[in-house]
């Protein structure tokens, strides 16, 4: 896991309620490593060859019985691994596939699975040309990163050339080596996001998420996720039989799947797939059985596969209805005061209101930022019970960002989403 990372603190609980030992790997030395050898280990995550090497070097001393990668900086990085180990994983091919926007695409329109318009355009290419041969409304997004970071509508060809340099503007200060984005045709309609886990190719949907407020740009910052959904019977099974062709195009076959899909008129639409689970600490929402996490699924599911016996049963998710509020940064500055956590908590069905960036700490908005200011879970009977108390506790929320050169004490407290408000509560 890179130490960036929301995912630590539910995969090492989930170790720790399965007795499982953990050997955490990540790009730095952890401070207190001597206290504790054997338990964590410093990897070049951004070569994973080398990291691969550095995680068999370490096994030939201590035997691992599995390679789980937490999130999007590490999949690729544990695939590589886990083959060099000879244990169960995804095929690293498949894995390169799924990190890539551009070949993902050709993957999925040659599997014949609907596909908007697109094109790969050079970074080093003048905007304006490209801007004449792009389909409008279109999308622009980079090629490996996730969470909607630089991913921008444009809805003719002014809105294109400044999309397009203020992507490439934020891939050179990254410093990632990126060089070219990715440009599609927009796709109207409801999107979706899929939880699931493939046993031996086959998907099994864990859950289904509604995005209740539309992602229709200019930028997509995501907020409610509401399980399960409301969508009619066929559309979720259409969506399943998709993301399960998407993830056999991409060649995956093994641990967990998300997957992001818009519903249009000819139906379910792929946007992306991911060989993770869910990310931030969207997770939280989820409860299987009599009370398991996503996360003791996925390890239980690692260790029968070493042993050799897949579950053949997964459990069910909980019965009640459940939800995160994802709060995004309404403007860059500094974090100085998070206002209405306590009356939030009040909200019958609110069960938590977790801020993650601490005071006194810069924030930035999407498209360039890659966190958020916190999340809100709720549990209630009905999906549009869970949404109805998500909204009243945004509702409650306030922020004190100060913009960069503001004294705190002139920083005006802003509600979570100035720029684009939520939704009134949708119907049943």
């Amino acid at each position: 896991m890179a130490t960036r990372t929301y995912r630590a603190t539910a995969f090492l609980q989930a170790a720790r309620r399965l007795g499982v030992a953990v050997v955490v790997g990540s790009e730095r030395r952890q401070a207190l490593a001597r206290h504790a050898p054997g338990t964590t280990l410093a990897l070049d995550l951004r070569h994973p060859d080398r990291a691969a090497r550095q995680i068999a070097a370490f096994a030939a001393a201590r035997p691992l019985a599995a390679v789980v990668g937490v999130d999007d900086d590490t999949t690729l990085v544990a695939a590589v691994a886990a083959e060099a180990l000879g244990l169960p994983h995804n095929p690293v091919a498949a894995v390169r596939a799924s990190r890539d926007k551009y070949v993902a695409r050709q993957r999925f329109a040659a599997a014949g699975l609907p596909s908007p318009r697109f094109a790969r355009v050079p970074l080093d290419a003048d905007p304006g040309e490209a801007a004449r041969a792009a389909p409008y409304p279109c999308v622009l997004k980079p090629i490996a990163l996730a969470a909607s970071r630089g991913v921008i509508r444009a809805d003719d060809p002014a809105e294109f050339v400044q999309a397009f340099r203020r992507i490439a503007a934020m891939l050179a200060a990254d410093g990632a080596g990126q060089t070219h984005l990715l440009v599609e045709s927009f796709l109207p309609g409801p999107e979706v996001a899929l939880e699931g886990l493939l046993l031996d190719g086959a998907l099994r949907v864990l859950a289904l998420f509604d995005k209740p407020d539309p992602l229709d740009g200019p930028y997509f910052e995501e907020t409610l996720y509401v399980t399960p959904s409301r969508l009619p019977a066929t559309t979720r099974a259409a969506i399943a039989a998709t993301a399960g062709r998407a993830a056999a195009a991409l060649g995956l076959r093994d641990g967990p799947l998300h997957a992001e899909l818009r519903v249009g008129d000819g139906g379910p639409y792929v946007l992306e797939v991911a060989a993770r689970s869910i990310g931030g600490l969207c997770s939280n929402a989820l409860r299987f059985g009599t009370g398991l996490s996503l996360e003791e699924l996925i390890l239980r599911h690692a260790l029968a596969a070493h042993a050799g016996a897949g579950e053949a049963v997964l459990p069910e998710r909980e019965a009640c209805a459940a939800g995160v509020l994802m709060l995004p940064i309404p403007r860059a500055g500094t974090l100085r005061a998070v206002r209405g956590r306590a009356e939030a908590l009040t909200v019958p069905g609110v069960e938590e209101v977790t801020i993650t960036i601490p005071l006194g700490q810069p924030v930035v908005p999407l498209p360039e930022g890659d966190r958020y200011l916190g999340f809100v879970f709720a549990r209630a009977a009905t999906p549009a019970a869970v949404e109805a108390a998500l909204r009243e506790a945004h509702r409650r929320l306030g922020f004190v960002i100060a913009a960069p050169g503001e004294a705190a004490d002139s920083a005006g407290c802003l509600p979570a989403t100035p720029t684009r408000r939520l939704l009134p509560i949708s119907g049943q």
